[in-house]
């Protein structure tokens, strides 16, 4: 093939908008990229651990699910607080610090010697998980052209499937490798890796011209406040972005922070087993991220939304409440990674488009991550639920509602594909 050829075909591939993209613009993309990859790792670990911790510590299923959802708290709060921060002291600058604090306070977690201490100090962590999101969401979004926003926020989103993987392979050669009271700990360890990527963001990441021009035309004490997204012409869009954020939140951690307990308790697989299926939600997982990346451009932000949700539901559903084989299980896994992996897509991009540049750390801050705080109650309420009825059985009721919630409120919000970001 001549070259002539060869620079067609590449121009109309799936990537041509990548390679559109300046240098500058490719080091962002892959900052946000790595550094939401590497969130999700640090996350991710306690879903992995949660066995052993009540094997070894004697704890409940509620006293584990509280972690979950403590986390989640801190890290809703974190997140609000990081887009805050970002509409003051910059995208760049909020990533770099929100990184740094989620990678001290794993460290701590593997340091933990009893539930109080391991509570705290996720907790803690949760500040910088969720503040990292805000801070790459908000930075991505505004860095990349309109057209194929969704696309490029799809593709960063996307790194979360990396990271939980990551984390799975670590897990297995962990437990694998050390005893399993040392195992877990390791894990945890292991978090501190993040805080090195700083030292690559601060070097090569600069501010969006977007933010840089809003700055530079507004005299700081003359700049729109946080209470601003309250304001009556922006209150109702607020509102339904956080229903929208509790549905897509509140199914994808009913699911996730469970789904491997569910696996070892009521399916008795064993790790390797429970490996197997991980793996088949994982690899689903970054595959609905990519395919959501492109059908959020292609179909705009509410259809996306919609069929996504539609899908996380009922596979959700048929998943955990089914009398399936262990064969049809492993072949499930697939299409519910795919599912509500693939619902966040699109998130980004629209909740960036939705709020405008002097308030957008706000906007998306606030609405992304009090719908994590709602959200974060699902883990809570399945941990107790199953008391009194099948874990899978909880899971299945408390992710079906979300993502009831989540197509109710994306039918009513303004479709944004394709919006210029104004300074």
């Amino acid at each position: 093939m001549n070259t002539t050829a060869l620079s067609t075909a590449e121009k109309e591939g799936f990537f041509s908008w990548f390679h559109a993209l300046t240098g500058k613009e490719r080091r962002t993309f892959w900052s946000c990229k790595i550094g939401y990859a590497l969130d999700a790792m640090d996350t991710q670990f306690l879903s992995f651990v949660i066995p052993t911790l009540i094997a070894t510590w004697g704890l409940s299923k509620g006293d584990a699910g509280l972690i979950g959802t403590v986390t989640l708290l801190t890290s809703a709060a974190g997140g609000w607080i990081a887009g805050i921060l970002s509409d003051r002291i910059g995208r760049v600058k909020t990533l770099q610090l929100t990184i740094l604090w989620f990678a001290f306070f794993t460290v701590l977690c593997g340091l933990a010697q009893n539930f109080t201490q391991l509570l705290v100090a996720r907790g803690l962590m949760g500040f910088g998980m969720g503040g990292e999101w805000t801070a790459g969401a908000i930075l991505i979004g505004e860095v990349i052209r309109a057209k194929d926003r969704g696309k490029a926020v799809g593709m960063v989103q996307a790194g979360w499937a990396i990271g939980w993987g990551v984390s799975a392979l670590l897990y297995a050669l962990m437990f694998s490798l050390l005893p399993a009271d040392w195992a877990w700990r390791s894990l945890f360890l292991l978090g501190i890796l993040p805080a090195l990527f700083v030292i690559f963001i601060r070097r090569f990441v600069d501010e969006p011209e977007v933010f840089v021009a809003q700055q530079n035309k507004v005299a700081p004490q003359d700049r729109a406040s946080f209470a601003a997204i309250f304001a009556p012409r922006m209150l109702s869009t607020t509102l339904r972005a956080v229903l929208l954020t509790t549905g897509a939140q509140g199914g994808y951690y009913a699911i996730t922070t469970w789904l491997p307990t569910f696996l070892k308790t009521e399916r008795h697989l064993t790790v390797l087993g429970t490996g197997g299926y991980l793996a088949m939600v994982i690899v689903g997982s970054y595959v609905g991220y990519i395919v959501s990346a492109f059908l959020t451009d292609y179909l705009g932000r509410k259809k996306n939304f919609i069929l996504f949700a539609t899908g996380s539901m009922c596979i959700a559903l048929a998943y955990t409440r089914l009398p399936v084989t262990d064969g049809v299980m492993l072949f499930l896994g697939f299409p519910l990674g795919f599912c509500v992996s693939g619902v966040f897509s699109g998130m980004g991009a629209f909740l960036t488009e939705l709020f405008p540049t002097s308030i957008r750390g706000s906007g998306q801050g606030f609405s992304y991550n009090m719908g994590r705080a709602i959200g974060s109650l699902f883990p809570l309420m399945i941990g107790m639920s199953s008391q009194s009825m099948a874990l899978g059985e909880a899971i299945g009721v408390f992710a079906g509602t979300a993502y009831g919630v989540m197509i109710l409120a994306a039918l009513t919000l303004p479709e944004t594909a394709g919006k210029q970001l104004e300074s």
